[in-house]
């Protein structure tokens, strides 16, 4: 045996079969190698204008942005690389990197803001959890961290399974576009 699967006549599998690439083998796999540009930092799917993306978002439509909400201090963006479908951030209009930056109006805007970001995900997708917070510095895994963000990530139970742990990929059942479109229909009305 050689190593490369059963040789010929072994429990009936040709072992030709065993050395072509991607001859079926039993295993179902998901092949998503457009993540390997996001995962080496290289990631070309969506053009960023140079800068901050928080700093720019705002300058663009909301549907290309994929802002769902804007308030007079702060907006709410999809996260363009979600945990899960309906991953929103929470984001002063103003480029501060801490929390104690923040003026009273923004805060108050930023928790106001994350509080009703909970309400709609919950109404549009009825999740049975949140993950929400701040990640203050890059030692504290804000890939982002020269401008504040506050993260608000829908869970359900199973949610954390096999894939992100064994494949390092996280299968996503809705496209960014169509969230952003139910989220912000279901943003109430100021």
């Amino acid at each position: 045996m050689t190593g490369r699967g059963p040789t010929s006549g072994e429990q009936g599998v040709d072992r030709d079969d065993f050395e072509l690439p991607g001859v079926p083998d039993g295993f179902q796999r998901l092949w998503t190698p457009h993540r390997l540009a996001y995962v080496r930092g290289e990631d070309t799917s969506v053009e960023q204008p140079p800068g901050c993306p928080f700093c720019t978002a705002p300058g663009r439509p909301d549907d290309e942005s994929l802002i769902v909400h804007r308030g007079q201090h702060c907006f709410v963006v999809l996260n363009l690389f979600p945990y899960n479908p309906g991953h929103v951030l929470v984001c002063p209009y103003r480029h501060v990197a801490d929390l104690e930056e923040l003026t009273d109006e923004e805060l108050w805007e930023l928790n106001t803001l994350t509080r009703t970001a909970v309400r709609v995900i919950r109404d549009v997708a009825q999740p049975a959890a949140f993950n929400v917070g701040l990640n203050l510095g890059s030692a504290a895994g804000g890939s982002l961290s020269a401008h504040l963000h506050q993260h608000v990530v829908p869970r359900w139970t199973g949610d954390a399974n096999f894939m992100p742990v064994i494949a390092h990929t996280k299968p996503l059942i809705q496209t960014l576009g169509s969230t952003r479109e139910d989220i912000a229909a279901a943003w109430p009305e100021d």
